[in-house]
């Protein structure tokens, strides 16, 4: 017995010091830069670590009531996560049958059908891939299917977890810009009631500094004049701004970007040319929480140390806005994606091929 303890001990020694090890990376890099796709990565190595670590520091202190509740909690717990892991597509179904009811029928509020439908048919091909009835080229071919599914799924998972991390950045109330992003205006002139929220988080920040026994900050509202919009998303969050009681005078219009990566580059011009100080302006943007972290990439690639705050959702909406932002952000970087996807689609018809090579011969 006193060997297995020696073991147990031994593990947890040495698990704990890559726990650490990871988490202090972790911590080093998002702190750093939170707008880094690698911070998700880091991160759930760290988290599979600690879990491990928890396990055997359970196991460690011999207390067999204790350790028969934790390993039936455990148990509890992976049988709850396999079933939501099974069972998303009916789920992601569930939650497209609600934003059908309640939004509006375009193919940005069907990405949840979508993704269903097609959880649905990898499923399909997982169950073929495990009979034997099937020729093995084809077993090889469905296989490599199963194998960029699984790419896609770490892909996305990595993407969540950077957003849900992304939401806990620290958020420093000594800023001097706070940028609102634009969104479409209710018949041409109106404040949407998911724009307000953005908006209204903004006045909330800046009250909240005020209270903290600091300056003010500006608002840089960031927005252009869509085909259907009679009056610039700026000007209407502006006036939206001011009837709630923000000062005029520190109001900066921000009214010719067209999408994202302009909100930024267009706004931090305007803050370049506004500002009096001899230190870099400390800025913070405001978005709704699902965007908040590829506002963020965006604010990186115009060069713009600014990082975001996110106003809340509806929850029955957040599933199909999360996908909408995984695709978008999917495809910024779509070329390390096509490497990658196409080195499995190239090492599965190789196998594919053989497996027809041996069955000939």
């Amino acid at each position: 017995m006193s060997g297995v303890a020696g073991d147990l001990r031994s593990y947890v020694l040495v698990i704990g010091a890559i726990t650490l090890i990871f988490a202090a990376v972790f911590l080093i890099s998002w702190l750093k830069e939170p707008r880094r796709l690698v911070n998700g990565v880091i991160f759930t190595i760290f988290f599979g670590f600690f879990l491990i670590e928890l396990a055997v520091l359970i196991f460690d202190t011999g207390n067999t009531v204790f350790v028969t509740v934790m390993g039936i909690l455990f148990i509890i717990l992976v049988i709850l996560v396999a079933l939501i892991t099974t069972m998303a597509w009916a789920l992601l179904l569930w939650n497209a049958v609600i934003v059908w009811k309640r939004e509006s029928h375009v193919l940005a509020n069907m990405l949840t059908l979508i993704l269903g439908i097609l959880l649905i048919a990898l499923w399909v091909v997982n169950i073929l891939t495990m009979n034997s009835f099937l020729p093995s080229w084809l077993n090889s071919l469905l296989g490599t299917i199963s194998v960029i599914g699984l790419y896609l799924e770490f892909c996305g998972i990595n993407y969540f977890i950077n957003v849900v991390l992304y939401q806990f950045y620290p958020r420093h109330y000594r800023q001097d810009y706070l940028i609102v992003l634009g969104a479409g205006l209710l018949d041409g002139t109106r404040v949407s009631r998911l724009l307000g929220n953005r908006i209204d988080a903004a006045m909330r920040f800046a009250d909240k500094q005020r209270r903290k026994g600091r300056a003010m900050p500006k608002i840089v509202f960031s927005g252009g004049q869509g085909a259907d919009e009679k009056i610039s998303e700026a000007k209407a969050m502006s006036d939206y701004a001011v009837e709630k009681g923000w000062p005029a005078e520190l109001v900066i219009l921000e009214d010719q970007s067209k999408n994202t990566l302009q909100n930024m580059a267009f706004s931090k011009q305007k803050i370049l040319a506004d500002y009096q100080g001899s230190t870099q302006p400390r800025v913070k943007f405001f978005t709704n929480n699902y965007h908040t972290f590829r506002a963020g990439l965006y604010a990186k690639q115009a060069n713009l140390e600014a990082n975001g705050v996110g106003a809340p959702t509806r929850l029955y909406f957040l599933p199909n806005a999360l996908i909408r932002e995984f695709v978008a952000v999917f495809l910024m970087n779509k070329k390390r994606h096509a490497i990658i996807i196409a080195g499995i689609l190239a090492i599965g018809l190789l196998l594919t091929v053989v497996s027809l090579i041996n069955n000939r011969f």
